[in-house]
């Protein structure tokens, strides 16, 4: 896959099937989506092409909420992406320049002007140009003006429930990670670097990499303990991992950290990615050090048993 975060280095002299959004997550419907684009243009011989923007948009437009967690960052998108087989993966710098395009401006001078699209395909509820004044409707007319071909993606439902970054949103912050994963049809990963903690850890059997996730934008699921994987250098291990601010000790300092079993190799400052399997319990206040280690020495036991290890 090519990755090209200048618009005008992507060249081309095949017909282009491209498709468009932030696509934050890369869920089980983008996934569907992405696939589709890459099958409709092995069928042709052409180029599969992803649009995208970064920063995400609302970054931009409203800089000062605080609120908004991304799923993916733009190095976990490019990954994602790229196992789905898409050949071109083309990221606009989004500026606030940009946002004020009209939709005809954007369909006449990005898509058809320096893209070529032969073929667009969208998700169903698909919005874009200037304040979101485009839809459907309006693409529907820029295709015939333009002469490409379009094709609207339908809804795409898990159990009755629309899958949307939203939800998936939604269910991390509630620590339903199940329910996230079959959204995502993958589980949520989190990628950082390990940094020196207080080292309790060490003293009660337990030592934990404490992690410092990449990017302030991205999602943490609930405060809890959860059964997880974590990688380093690309080799798999089972971890136990407590998000929250440890209310046992007096520091309250949030901090994500993650107990790896069977393991005992120094990995302070390596990047490790940690993959959420299943929330085991909320975070407890115990009234001794005792008590504190008789519960991770059972939570240790069900998480060997969820991840079979």
């Amino acid at each position: 896959m090519k990755v090209l975060y200048d618009i005008a280095d992507f060249e081309t002299d095949k017909p282009v099937i491209l498709t468009q959004g932030t696509f934050d997550g890369v869920h089980f419907g983008h996934r569907k989506i992405l696939s589709h684009v890459v099958n409709e243009a092995k069928k042709i011989g052409g180029e599969s092409v992803l649009l995208t923007f970064y920063p995400h948009p609302r970054l931009v437009l409203y800089p000062d909420d605080n609120e908004l967690k991304l799923l993916t960052t733009i190095e976990e998108k490019v990954e994602l992406v790229e196992d789905l087989g898409i050949d071109y993966l083309v990221i606009i710098p989004f500026t606030q320049e940009f946002s004020r395009l009209r939709a005809s401006e954007f369909v006449r001078d990005i898509l058809v002007e320096q893209l070529k699209v032969s073929k667009l395909i969208i998700g169903y509820d698909h919005r874009f140009g200037r304040n979101r004044e485009g839809g459907m409707a309006e693409m529907i007319n820029f295709a015939e003006v333009y002469d490409f071909q379009l094709e609207e993606i339908s809804a795409q439902d898990i159990s009755e429930s629309i899958v949307s970054s939203t939800k998936i949103r939604t269910a991390l912050l509630g620590g339903e990670v199940h329910l996230a994963t079959e959204y995502l049809g993958a589980e949520y990963t989190i990628t950082g670097q390990v940094e020196e903690g207080m080292q309790r850890g060490t003293t009660i059997g337990y030592p934990t990499a404490n992690v410092r996730v990449n990017s302030s934008y991205k999602l943490i699921p609930k405060n809890g303990v959860y059964a997880v994987w974590v990688y380093i250098d690309e080799i798999k291990y089972a971890g136990m991992l407590n998000v929250g601010y440890n209310p046992t000790f007096e520091d309250k300092k949030w901090s994500i950290e993650v107990h790896i079993l069977d393991f005992a190799k120094n990995i302070y400052h390596k990047e490790i990615s940690i993959a959420f399997v299943s929330r085991i319990r909320d975070e407890q206040k115990f009234e001794n050090l005792d008590a504190l280690i008789s519960q991770l020495r059972e939570d240790e036991n069900e998480i060997r048993a969820v991840l079979e290890v």
